[in-house]
């Protein structure tokens, strides 16, 4: 079964001249125990499967952000997988939507939902949103580089990733990023 390992709590940061938004609540990792039969689950057919124009681009860019650190860490490359991206996206729209809150509520079921494509050892997620930046991803990559409980998943022992982010009609960017350890088999 799953174990809830670490929750760390930073408070985002609120611009006092400008309506800018930005920061992150928390990390969670999870381990493991899995047998290599997955467990099914029922998959949400409302949820975003393919990213529109320019958020594939900016999930592109998240990707190539947190490799380009880890590299600087002198750590291999994490691997891209539909799968995880699919999950990452699906509760970035429902944060963006307000039917979650900003937070990593969930997550569990999204690693489940994983589970039924791949085996794992642990999994961890760093979530971010912000509003009024020239350069959305950077912000939101930097956030979590300068936050302890999330610069610590982006260079945990993980193998694949999955980025999503949506928008609301506020203006607000919602970033999920699942980290994956698969099994070894």
């Amino acid at each position: 079964m799953l174990e809830k390992v670490r929750k760390f709590g930073i408070l985002g940061a609120i611009g006092a001249i400008a309506p800018l938004w930005a920061g992150c609540t928390f990390s969670v990792v999870l381990e493991s125990e899995k047998s290599s039969s997955p467990t099914p689950t029922v998959e949400v057919t409302s949820s975003p499967t393919v990213a529109s124009g320019s958020f594939a681009e900016m999930e592109r860019e998240v990707f190539r952000q947190v490799n380009q650190y880890r590299q600087s860490q002198n750590l291999p490359p994490l691997e891209t997988n539909d799968r995880i991206a699919r999950e990452a996206r699906s509760h970035s729209q429902a944060m963006a939507e307000g039917r979650v809150p900003f937070s990593h509520d969930g997550f569990e079921g999204r690693v489940e939902a994983i589970g039924s494509a791949l085996t794992y050892r642990s999994a961890a997620e760093n979530v971010a949103y912000n509003q009024g930046f020239g350069d959305p991803v950077s912000q939101a990559v930097r956030g979590w580089i300068e936050s302890p409980g999330h610069q610590k998943n982006m260079v945990g022992d993980f193998d694949l990733t999955g980025v999503g982010i949506a928008k609301n009609t506020q203006g607000e960017y919602y970033f999920t990023q699942i980290f994956i350890k698969k099994s070894q088999q």
